[in-house]
């Protein structure tokens, strides 16, 4: 069994490693590529269950999925009770206004509003006093096709652990130093595994900065970038302000629900 940290997210094809990284010294003199030491590992181990700890951060994702469009999620996670919010916006290069809207996740579930003509068109099927509509997270399903939004949010999910993981994974898996960089005005530690996966550690309080990725068979780079981390609470949409997508299924189909 790998470690939660090495944890690998199937989805249509869609493969994402969840790696881990840590902040010892300053590297002077340590050549990039150098194997990650065991005082090294033994950080690595607590990475995601410091976050865990911490119980939250905000978040920016970024998937430049096309050669034209970029979607981005701007938001924040609550690990320990895994739910998030973000602000979805997909921006396209040929001129075509953005389509953003609100997000609410769980593992099992995904609520989607702020999109327009959605109030309307659920009040014209019948669910006058709705603003959301909920459906099912649509990786690790047998049947359908998994959606890229839902990808990026597990991945958020995944990104904290409740108990440590064992320090002789990273030593056995291929972890190597990769130097130092300046993230959001920040130094931060950078550490990496084969197929190019990167991650970034704050060299100031060992905490989980930026994870970086390389889709299987997408062919662009996922990039999620963590900042002040601590306590967050997230309210999941009310029950009457939500609908079900299954219920209304040519409202959900007509807006890319």
């Amino acid at each position: 069994m790998p470690p939660r940290a090495a944890r690998l997210v199937l989805a249509a094809g869609v493969g994402i490693v969840l790696v881990g990284g840590c902040t010892i010294g300053d590297g002077a003199g340590r050549p990039i590529g150098a194997a990650v030491t065991e005082a090294e590992a033994q950080d690595l181990a607590a990475l995601l269950q410091r976050n865990q700890q911490r119980g939250g951060a905000d978040f920016v994702v970024t998937a430049p999925y096309g050669e034209d469009r970029l979607l981005t999620l701007t938001g924040s996670v609550d690990f320990r009770a895994k739910v998030g919010r973000a602000q979805a916006v997909t921006s396209f290069d040929d001129g075509r206004p953005e389509d953003v809207r609100t997000l609410f996740f769980t593992p099992e579930e995904v609520w989607v509003g702020d999109v327009p003509g959605l109030a309307e068109g659920l009040a014209g099927d019948g669910a006058t006093d709705a603003a959301y509509l909920r459906r099912p997270v649509t990786t690790g399903t047998e049947d359908g096709v998994p959606l890229l939004v839902d990808v990026l949010t597990e991945v958020v999910l995944n990104l904290a652990a409740r108990t440590e993981d064992d320090p002789r994974s990273f030593l056995q898996g291929g972890y190597t130093w990769e130097g130092q960089r300046s993230i959001d005005s920040s130094l931060a530690t950078l550490y990496g595994m084969p197929g190019g996966r990167t991650v970034a550690v704050s060299s100031s309080e060992d905490l989980l900065t930026q994870f970086v990725t390389t889709v299987a068979g997408g062919g662009f780079d996922v990039t999620i970038t963590l900042s002040d981390h601590g306590r967050r609470r997230i309210d999941l949409p009310a029950e009457e302000r939500t609908a079900e997508a299954a219920a209304h299924p040519g409202v959900a189909a007509g807006l890319g629900i």
